[in-house]
């Protein structure tokens, strides 16, 4: 009887047993809720994009975004972006905008981001005048010019000539090496400018050589600068602003006679017992 009891009860356990284990095993592989939320149509950059860009299919993807967080003008049908060319600096899977694309009618390549009334010019440069690589399209520069206006190297003189000018696009092309006849990199930046500092910008870099130098694209101050020449730099000679300055005070008072101090004469001490007396020497005419 007792045996009975106890296979009974050994019986129940291991159904007891199984049954939950059936249970929690049904629960684990049973499927997650899923939630399904309204998506749409954008089209991405597959890649980074650099300003002139044309866009190829190869250039775009699409992704579902979700309906209630589709950025402003997003487009959808990428019909409507190939051929285009970028205006702006596109990163990877990022929605391309209305605004980073030149209209459908202006082409492709760099002139469809030359805003009106502005030029865009290259210039040669090399790891130091290009800020040892910092120089990148969208960022922002100041154009310093060294040049002699007499061609004596003593009146070489060093100035900022253009300020808060933008980078519309550095890269490198190749040349040709007149001396050996070849090919050459030549790293080039082209600076987006109006027309006068074109004008400036080529002269500069013809008579003289540039630099450039990197600025906070925060920065809008434009500072005037008088230059510097080399007696000045290691202090040779006086500083501008004072000779500036001097001028002003003489100026200011054309009318006031200047005096000149009479010339010191020679005096001569002669004591006479306890008597000291001072006479001027005079000379004989």
């Amino acid at each position: 009887m007792a045996r009975m009891r106890v296979f009974m009860v050994f019986v129940l356990a291991i159904s007891a047993g199984g049954a939950l284990a059936y249970g929690t095993y049904n629960f684990v592989q049973k499927p997650p809720r899923t939630v399904s939320i309204p998506t749409r149509p954008v089209v991405v950059a597959a890649a980074d994009l650099d300003i002139g860009a044309e866009l190829r299919r190869d250039d775009i993807r699409i992704i579902d975004w979700p309906a209630n967080a589709v950025p402003a003008g997003a487009i959808g049908d990428p019909k409507d972006v190939i051929g285009r060319s970028i205006v702006l600096p596109v990163i990877q899977n990022e929605p391309i905008l209305p605004m980073k694309l030149a209209s459908a009618e202006a082409g492709s390549g760099l002139p469809p981001a030359i805003p009106p009334g502005l030029r865009a010019v290259s210039v040669r440069v090399n790891e130091v005048i290009g800020v040892a690589g910092y120089v990148l399209p969208a960022t922002r520069v100041d154009v310093l010019a060294t040049v002699s206006p007499t061609g004596q190297n003593t009146d070489m003189t060093s100035k900022v000539i253009l300020t808060n000018v933008q980078v519309l696009a550095a890269g490198t092309k190749i040349e040709r090496d007149t001396d050996k006849g070849k090919p050459l990199a030549v790293s080039v930046v082209t600076l987006l400018v109006a027309p006068e500092e074109a004008e400036r910008l080529t002269l500069a870099s013809t008579e003289g050589k540039i630099q450039l130098a990197l600025r906070n694209p925060l920065d809008k101050t434009m500072p005037e600068t008088h230059g510097i020449r080399p007696a000045a730099l290691f202090g040779f000679g006086a500083p501008t602003r004072t000779a500036v300055a001097r001028s002003r005070v003489a100026s200011a008072s054309p009318s006031a006679p200047v005096v000149a101090a009479p010339p010191e004469l020679p005096t001569v001490e002669i004591i006479r017992g306890d008597k000291r007396a001072h006479e001027v020497v005079r000379q004989e005419q």
